[in-house]
Formats: C-alpha cells, structure tokens, sequence
C-alpha cells in the first residue's frame, strides 16, 4: 500500500509549520527560511558531529519523533524504555533526549550525577504533563485530609507526568506505572488503600480501571483542579474507588467513535488499533488497545494483506505503514494529529546541540533537584519493583 497523508486542513498545516495563526501565536515571529527538514548539510553536520562524541554521547530517540531525528537515535522507544536505556549506558557522558522534558527528567533521575541529560529544544513540553500542576495536587490532597480518606488513598501517576508530580507519589507512599503495566499497578495500589488517586490522565485510568477490573464507571470520579473542591461533593470523593485527575493527551484525545465508525464502513474487515490514552468510547470500541510497544509488536506480527486503521501519533502509524508495506495501515482520524510539541525537537535543534557538546558546552542540560528526584525515584523503584 502507498501512503496517504491525511486530509491538509488549516490546523494541520499549522501544526506541520507551514500555516500560521496570528491570533494563536501572538508575539512569534520567524523572519527568513528554515533549511528543510532533512537539509544535506545538516544531515552531514549531525552525523559529524555525532562521530566526534563516540561513545561519550547516547543519542535517545522517542517513537513520535519524526523521521530526520529518528535516524540519529542509538536507540528507540517509549518514554520508560528510553528512561531505562539511558540508565543503563552509565558510561556515556552526555545523554541526549529526543522526547519531550518529563523524559528528560526521568532520565536525569535513572542517571548517575556524572552524566549529562541533553533536551534539544528546552520548548518540547508535553500538554497532558503541563496539566497536572504540584500545587494543585498538593491542595486536592490536602481535601482528602481534611475529609478524613487521604490514608485510604493510594497516588498513581503514569510515567506521563512531571518529576514535582513523580515525586509527590513518592512522598505519599504511591508508585508510577507505564500504558503497559497500569493494571499491575492499580491491583498493587488497590491492595495498600480502597482508592487510588490517577495522575494525570484520566483516560488511562478510567480505561484500565473498568475495562480491565471490572469496576463501573459509576466508580470513577473526575477531579477537576479549575473548580472549586475539584468539582466534586464530599460523598462523591467518599464513594469514589478511582479519583481520576483531568488531564488527557492533547494527540490521543481526538480520536473519535465517529472515526472508528467511518473507517468500518469504508475498509471491510479492518482491525482497529488505539492506545489506552483515547477517550474511553474509542477504546471500547476498537479491536486492540495497548502501549505504544505494543502497537508496534502488533502490526509487526499482523499477517500480510491485513487492514488497520491505528489510533496513536501519526508519525509512528506513518513509519508503521512504510515499514509494511504489505499491509494496508491508515491513520484512524481522517486530519493530521501531530503531536505538535515532540515535533520541536527537529534536526536544526538537534545538530545545535551535538556540536554545542563537541564544543565542550553543556547546552539545555535538564536537571532535578535531589529532594524531588529521591522521591521520584522511590515512586519508579515501587513500579519496577511490580510483579
């Protein structure tokens, strides 16, 4: 099969850089052109410049990035795998994350004090993260003392989140789970409090808690930090078994039922694949949910002539369909979906920063603070520590 761009509407085009939006982007400006994306020169220059470094630089390079960065990685995967691959190179001197900044941040806690931690461009956040503020979590925390059920609760929050976040997990005896692991990690938390309180994406808990444990979404309650008590009642926190943070992935959550509906109707026997983070109509109506990881395992083993329509970042469903082309892989939204901040790490940021390296200049070096990274790291300690 050949590949099809989606539909070039004005938000896609924006989100590729070749739109604009004044009354979006107030105060941006960009005077004169940018080299394409994967610019000979700069292509030459990266790879010098990597050969330079050898073995003092190790080069992390997340599923979602695009291609001209992807080809630059020593190793690729999701944000846990690539936290635990930096981890495990305790000889390489600078490592350089191609993500966005809370893998960063994990990584510079899986990481010895000698090492480095390198983020390209200090720009690539990640929404659903921003979504999740300390002080927010400290004051809804603070709700649960004073309605007497903090000691019956349990934080969790998924690797998707902050070091302040991680941290206050750690403080308050949770843990940390991935898209892969979050049933392990809910059953463990269900076995230390009768409640858990699910950082920061709501529709990974939700999803998990009743597509995988059979609770009812009866049972899940939505925090919401912008309205006063969270938006919720005494007994609604009371009653609750799952207290689900609003926070959501700004890529993930625009799939659509009526998107799975179209691509039924237009592809006979398609297989349906989304990840956990979609809204919890979409999964329940897909064929297949998993992590990232598992996504990539499922198309890899699909057999030939088989349909998919995939629910996930587009430019790991894009390099699924090249890389298959046996197969016939579509993007389930019929737009582009981007994930607009991992897209900043391009190849101009990432060149700037290997030859800042071979210049002896530690640029964009990602850091967190003892205390937050001790307990961040007791929080993933607990996870990895899960059966």
């Amino acid at each position: 099969m050949t590949w099809a761009e989606p539909s070039s509407t004005a938000t896609a085009l924006l989100l590729l850089g070749r739109g604009t939006d004044p009354d979006t982007e107030k105060g941006v400006e960009c005077p004169g052109d940018l080299p394409a994306p994967s610019d000979p020169g700069l292509v030459e220059r990266a790879r010098a410049a990597k050969a330079a470094l050898g073995d003092r630089v190790f080069v992390l390079g997340h599923h979602y990035q695009r291609d001209e960065v992807i080809q630059f990685a020593d190793v690729t995967g999701d944000s846990f795998k690539l936290a635990r691959e930096a981890a495990a190179r305790p000889d390489a001197e600078y490592i350089v994350f191609c993500g966005v900044h809370f893998m960063a941040e994990s990584a510079d806690i899986l990481t010895s004090d000698a090492q480095k931690v390198v983020l390209p461009d200090l720009a690539a956040g990640c929404s659903m993260a921003d979504m999740a503020v300390l002080s927010q979590v400290e004051q809804a925390w603070e709700r649960f003392v004073d309605l007497g059920i903090a000691g019956d609760v349990v934080p969790v929050t998924y690797m998707n989140s902050s070091a302040d976040i991680k941290g206050f997990v750690g403080r308050n005896d949770g843990v940390v789970c991935t898209s892969s692991n979050a049933e392990t990690a809910l059953r463990w938390s269900f076995e230390q409090g009768s409640k858990v309180f699910f950082l920061p994406d709501q529709h990974l808990g939700r999803n998990t808690a009743v597509l995988k444990m059979g609770f009812e979404l009866a049972d899940c309650v939505l925090y919401d930090p912008h309205k006063p008590g969270g938006g919720l009642s005494d007994e609604q926190l009371r009653g609750a078994k799952m207290i689900l943070w609003r926070g959501h992935c700004s890529v993930h959550g625009r799939f659509s039922l009526d998107a799975v509906e179209d691509v039924r109707a237009r592809v006979p026997g398609v297989n349906v694949l989304v990840h956990p983070e979609c809204r919890h109509e979409v999964v329940n109506a897909a064929d297949f949910v998993g992590s990232t990881e598992y996504i990539i395992r499922m198309i890899d083993d699909a057999p030939a002539g088989s349909s998919w329509a995939v629910g996930t970042e587009l430019n790991l469903v894009r390099r699924l369909a090249l890389a298959h082309p046996d197969k016939q892989i579509m993007f389930l939204e019929r737009n582009v979906c981007y994930c607009s901040t991992m897209n900043r790490i391009d190849l101009p940021h990432l060149v700037w920063a290997l030859e800042e390296l071979v210049a002896g200049r530690v640029p964009n070096q990602i850091t967190v603070d003892p205390s937050t990274a001790h307990f961040a790291r007791v929080a993933l300690d607990r996870m990895l520590a899960l059966p």
